[in-house]
């Protein structure tokens, strides 16, 4: 087999790996066109069966329904999402601050008190769902009297053991000789992790902010139960409310536009952040 031949089976081989994979990109595209798709149908389109996957008569009309069913209630379809930005925004916030400045000591202060039975405590923090701690948070929010204010809605997002585990590792691939030709030059550990921890951290800290804000954004179980009063709900709360009437024809438009809205910020953090999560992808197997 000469050479030439070998190429033209790798060619061949490689094309057929592309093809493959665009057929499955494109798959696994085909729920989030078919959402963006039904939130410009009009009624007509709807509710045909079986379902059109793209829509033919493109409208507006179910935006403005959201609108109109929204004006009818206590609380305007804005304060909904004020409120799922302050959460969300302060969870990511939060949890990049905490996670970053703890994993820090955890990575390259190998002398620091208990810190191998914190770190497995934090692995093993891991191993639990979210709906273990769910009961234990809310008994937490009432004794602090944190019910219906932000803090009962931002505070249990900043326990993200997965945020601190993720810098950690990330931290351990950054050589130690960095750190201590900084300390020879006289830099200090505040000066150290602002000039030269944080920076190197960013793929870490972008990984986390995409899926820490996916999560706070996308949580409807807090606003249901650590606040009593309306003011204080979150986007997620207000969809559920207008799918209380999912079997009203009239709402079935307001809640396909409130769910293609509902994934926007969502589309626009992971657009801005996916170079940086990629390379977190691509540094993970890689020791320093």
């Amino acid at each position: 087999m000469n050479e030439s031949s070998i190429v033209r089976r790798n060619d061949w081989s490689g094309r057929i790996l592309f093809l493959l994979l665009t057929l499955f990109g494109l798959l696994m595209l085909a729920p989030l066109v078919y959402l963006t798709s039904t939130a410009f149908k009009p009624k007509a389109e709807l509710f045909l069966f079986p379902p059109r996957f793209f829509v033919m008569n493109p409208t507006l009309l179910n935006f403005t329904d959201l609108l109109s069913v929204t004006e009818s209630s206590l609380v305007p379809f804005s304060r909904y999402i004020f409120n799922s930005i302050i959460v969300a925004g302060s969870v990511v916030i939060g949890g990049i601050a905490i996670g970053s400045m703890a994993a820090y000591p955890l990575s390259k202060h190998k002398g620091m008190p208990f810190g191998r039975l914190i770190f497995k405590m934090i692995i093993l923090a891991l191993m639990f769902a979210p709906a273990v701690t769910q009961i234990p948070q809310y008994l937490v929010m009432t004794e602090l009297g944190m019910m219906n204010t932000y803090w009962a809605l931002i505070l249990p997002g900043l326990a993200s053991p997965i945020g601190l585990f993720l810098m950690k590792q990330f931290l351990d691939q950054i050589p130690d000789a960095l750190l201590e030709a900084a300390r020879i030059d006289g830099a200090n550990e505040v000066h150290t992790f602002r000039k030269i921890i944080f920076p190197l951290l960013q793929p870490a800290v972008a990984t986390y902010a995409l899926f820490s804000f996916i999560a706070a954004w996308n949580d409807s179980w807090s606003a249901s139960v650590f606040t009593t009063s309306d003011q204080m709900k979150t986007l997620p709360f207000a969809i559920m409310s207008i799918s209380g009437g999912v079997n009203d024809i009239a709402r079935a438009g307001a809640m396909a536009a409130s769910s293609f809205l509902m994934i926007i910020p969502t589309l626009v953090v992971f657009i801005v952040t996916q170079r940086k999560v990629m390379e977190t992808m691509a540094h993970s197997g890689i020791k320093g």
